[in-house]
């Protein structure tokens, strides 16, 4: 793409040597680069914790893991969030036997329990989950890396593995860049702050990406890319969602766009859910992925969809709609009245809205609501 765009791509470490100037530092010595306006998107890395012993070749980050040199027999994850999981079905698929350690009472915290709770049920059939449990102590002996745990599910004893998978989160790049030196502020944690047009502090200088906050997510970083170039070439354009999709790609998959039951509840939001069940769905059925589920969340007084989540096969293939619906006002009405093709996954969303209409005729006893 870029070949085709005709950009010019200098490989390499750079660094801001001024409010114009850059210097790249690559195999072949250092290139300066002038500029008139520039876009910071150097992302983020791996958390490191300092009593695990990073250097050894066994005890990965989520790059080492998707670099694919090995499948350990035995493999413990760290952190139950989405990296964790997603790598540990990659490698469970692949014929690795999979523990996964995390700190809070599900995996997946930023989800809603119920959503996680569906989730739970299936990979629990294939992962040891360790919740509500920490680490305390790694060690890397010759036979293997040992690793020490306390909390509700630890083991007693030390568990043996041939490979440790540390997927705890990450954290931005932004004091690599000495953009200190461009007048480009960065706080205490290494995040650029910018405004809505992805400027910095520094009007000719704009960020994007994981660098500027959360989520750190690539649909995210690519339309704050786009703002950016078109502010820089002169359109007044802003970048200001209603909602970013956060997808688990697991098997099954879990997806959620907009607020979550415990956001509603922080904001003081008055809301009401309505939840369609795939074990009432033939499509479900006949594609053996019945225990997943379709939940709307809904304003308690104008009915607008302020939030939703699916938990299946391919959930974050049919989330769109919800995050549309949120975007452009839509009610429970909307949704419910929108003629979805059968037999799909897809009209679990609008029979979801059917359950909250109280009209839905695929389940039993349900009560149609007052207008």
């Amino acid at each position: 793409m870029a070949k085709g765009r005709k950009v010019k791509v200098v490989n390499g470490l750079g660094k801001f040597t001024g409010a114009n100037t850059l210097e790249v530092e690559g195999e072949n010595g250092k290139t300066v680069i002038n500029f008139d306006n520039a876009i910071i998107a150097a992302g983020s890395r791996p958390i490191q914790l300092p009593f695990i012993p990073h250097e050894d070749p066994r005890v990965w980050d989520s790059t080492d893991a998707l670099e694919l040199k090995s499948v350990p027999k035995r493999m413990l994850v760290m952190g139950g969030g989405i990296i964790g999981l997603e790598m540990g079905t990659v490698y469970h698929a692949l014929g690795s036997e999979i523990d996964v350690v995390e700190m809070f009472d599900q995996v997946i915290p930023a989800a809603d329990k119920d959503v996680v709770k569906v989730f739970t049920k299936r990979i629990s059939k294939k992962f040891n989950l360790m919740l509500e449990t920490k680490v305390t102590a790694v060690e890397a002996k010759e036979d293997g890396i040992y690793v020490s745990m306390e909390g509700k599910k630890a083991p007693a004893e030390a568990q043996r593995y041939d490979a440790v998978l540390v997927a705890i989160g990450r954290v931005p790049n932004g004091k690599n860049l000495d953009a200190g030196k461009a007048g480009v502020e960065v706080d205490d944690r290494g995040f650029i702050r910018v405004d809505k047009q992805m400027r910095t502090n520094v009007p000719h200088i704009f960020a994007i990406g994981d660098i500027v906050g959360q989520p750190m997510l690539a649909h995210k970083g690519v339309h704050e890319g786009h703002v950016a170039a078109e502010v820089i070439s002169g359109l007044k354009h802003y970048f200001d969602p209603k909602v970013i999709p956060s997808i688990a790609y697991t098997e099954p998959e879990v997806a959620w766009v907009g607020l979550t039951e415990k956001e509603a509840k922080e904001k003081g939001i008055s809301y009401e859910t309505a939840t369609f069940p795939w074990a009432a769905s033939g499509r479900a059925i006949a594609s053996d992925c019945a225990d997943g589920m379709t939940k709307l969340i809904f304003d308690k007084e104008t009915h607008r969809v302020i939030g939703g989540a699916i938990v299946g096969t391919n959930g974050g293939e049919l989330l769109g709609e919800i995050g549309l619906a949120i975007e452009m006002g839509c009610d429970a009405e909307d949704i419910a009245l929108t003629i979805h093709a059968h037999p799909t996954l897809h009209e679990s969303v609008g029979l979801a809205a059917e359950v909250f209409e109280g009209s839905i005729t695929d389940l039993p006893n349900a009560k149609a609501k007052k207008k």
